[in-house]
């Protein structure tokens, strides 16, 4: 059995980390019995979450676990794909994790109100006395990463044209596909529909997620992919039970276990 580590449900989402979501999704899609277990960031083989424990085999990072199972389990998520569309979904991922992540990071950790509605509830565990100053010590070492990454050296406006920019070429890909590639999911659905929905949270409140909900298409597509993957899962908005209207044709529910 696949173990999958994981940090559990947060924000309305079935886990607060979008590349857990992804890893979760690919073994939805592979058809894997798994479980998953929360995990511990400091027992964890590189120090974030996630990683997979298949039968004593470890494996760390959303993109290695991918590749584990394809190359394991002899799956191909791109199946069909033609080589131009496989690096447009490589692309799409990119994307996503490597700058519209850190975007909506900023806005969590960096704004005062987002961060008090969400990731200040990681720290409801540390002793009171010592909760401030450790809230303050983390969010100085995410605005360090910001700077480092890049996007955390721009203004507040130039940052949220650069992610809302993203949204839209995003948005064009899919266009009125059922998937972001064509009448099936690929690899990077996976990923599309992890980190769309996590900007989407309604806990949090961005200008970011304001653009991504002026798109219909995209919201058919989250509310598709939620009713074929998450048929179960009760959350808040993205993952409210959706209507037999807005899954549309691939409402039909999925179980891999």
């Amino acid at each position: 059995m696949i173990t999958l580590y994981t940090f559990g449900p947060a924000f309305g989402l079935p886990d607060a980390s979008p590349f857990v979501m992804k890893a979760e999704l690919l073994l939805k899609m592979a058809g894997l019995p798994y479980q998953t277990k929360r995990g511990n960031l400091r027992r964890a083989p590189k120090g974030k979450l996630p990683y997979l424990d298949d039968m004593g085999r470890i494996v760390a990072d959303s993109t290695l676990i991918r590749w584990h199972i394809e190359k394991t389990y002899h799956v191909d998520f791109d199946e069909g794909l033609s080589p131009a569309e496989r690096g447009t979904a490589w692309a799409v991922e990119k994307l996503l994790e490597d700058n519209l992540y850190w975007a909506v990071a900023r806005m969590r950790w960096m704004e005062r109100g987002n961060f008090e509605r969400g990731p200040a509830q990681f720290f409801n565990v540390v002793p009171a006395p010592l909760r401030g100053v450790v809230k303050a010590l983390v969010r100085r070492k995410v605005g360090q990463m910001l700077w480092a990454q890049g996007l955390g050296r721009h203004s507040e406006e130039d940052m949220t044209a650069i992610a809302i920019q993203g949204i839209r070429s995003i948005i064009d890909i899919l266009g009125d596909k059922p998937y972001l590639l064509g009448d099936r999911p690929c690899g990077a659905d996976a990923t599309l529909f992890a980190f769309a929905a996590s900007l989407l949270s309604p806990v949090f409140e961005t200008p970011i997620r304001a653009a991504a909900e002026s798109h219909p298409n995209l919201m058919a597509y989250l509310a598709r992919m939620r009713a074929r993957y998450y048929p179960d899962f009760i959350g808040s908005g993205v993952f409210a039970p959706a209507s037999p209207a807005s899954a549309g044709r691939s409402e039909a529910a999925f179980s891999p276990q």
